[in-house]
């Protein structure tokens, strides 16, 4: 009998599952060249990488709030702004641990499966 993985819609729900879209943006965040760790970046700047990690995935792009959140879970400091100051209200700061542990991820996720 197959088990179910990752990748498949119907265990795509909860927390555990917008931790693993937004590492596995944050991944392809930095596998594009772009600095992630320690730099005061505003959320606007990880909507493309969240996109392609929902496309990758086959789920829905998370929202603000639920990347939001599961940025801050993972262990970013998330800080909300004026909603005049940015269409996507948040700023995130990622250690460098997460970033490492993102890349880590993605090179996981992109391997084929034996």
């Amino acid at each position: 009998m197959r088990q179910p993985t990752f990748f498949d819609k119907d265990g795509s729900t909860g927390v555990d599952y917008a931790e693993r879209v937004v590492l596995y943006a944050l991944g392809d965040f930095q596998s594009r060249g772009k600095a992630l760790a320690g730099r005061d970046l505003p959320l606007d700047r990880l909507r493309g990488a969240l996109r392609r990690a929902a496309e990758a995935f086959g789920v829905e792009e998370l929202g603000d709030e639920q990347a939001a959140a599961a940025l801050g879970a993972l262990g970013a400091n998330v800080r909300r702004v004026p909603a005049f100051f940015a269409k996507h209200p948040f700023r995130v700061v990622v250690p460098a641990e997460v970033a490492a542990r993102a890349r880590e991820y993605l090179k996981r996720a992109r391997q084929p499966e034996e």
